[in-house]
């Protein structure tokens, strides 16, 4: 089975009932791709850094596509990205990211994510966010975690805001001849065991936990 070779995909997050995060096999990354090129948010906003709304449904699919299959063929303990399909009842709705570098020794972690919009309002990305965060602070034993967000991105702002995130300074980047500047947010461990939360369930870690770099 694939998950001999690439451990990994034996990796499961149920962060609440009926809610599973995994690496999605090639038949659900392409209807992962699909999700996102019927829409990740509303023509006209420009919440992410990444130009959503520019291209072709066809494009931006292949973007995912390309994305997906990156993560895997550049993995590395020492620099390895997590791209996890967020699945509903088996129904393929977004990603959720966790990556790091150096984590045997920094310990830190950052995530990002995107819903398909007719999947969003409903919680299920502070319920995703939650899930791998259970993941790196509770199993990995991260100490931090950060995350960057537009000022006008009042939706992830919020789920950040619920999880514990604290403000940790800004983040300038360039796109299309423009800088773009976001919040830089920071969770620690401390505020992480700080507040209640529901139970996540992880399974299959054991068998990939050297890819970690543990």
């Amino acid at each position: 089975m694939l998950r001999d070779h690439w451990p990994i995909f034996g990796l499961t997050i149920s962060p609440q009932p009926g809610l599973e995060l995994r690496l999605p096999l090639e038949e659900e990354i392409a209807e992962l791709a699909a999700v996102a090129g019927r829409g990740v948010h509303r023509p006209g906003e420009r919440p992410f850094l990444t130009p959503w709304t520019e291209g072709s449904a066809d494009e931006r699919a292949k973007y995912v596509l390309q994305g997906h299959w990156e993560r895997l063929a550049e993995w590395t303990t020492d620099d390895w990205r997590l791209g996890l399909g967020v699945f509903e009842q088996g129904r393929p709705l977004g990603v959720v990211n966790l990556r790091a570098t150096d984590f045997r020794v920094v310990r830190e972690v950052s995530t990002s994510s995107w819903l398909g919009l007719e999947h969003q309002g409903r919680g299920l990305g502070t319920a995703a966010r939650t899930g791998v965060l259970a993941l790196a602070f509770d199993h990995l034993g991260a100490e931090s975690a950060r995350t960057e967000v537009f000022p006008d991105n009042h939706a992830s702002q919020g789920v950040s805001r619920r999880i514990g995130y604290e403000p940790d300074g800004i983040s300038r980047d360039a796109r299309d001849g423009q800088v773009l500047v976001s919040d830089r947010l920071r969770l620690t461990r401390e505020r992480w065991q700080g507040r209640p939360r529901p139970a996540v369930e992880v399974s299959g870690l054991d068998a990939c936990r050297s890819m970690f770099g543990l």
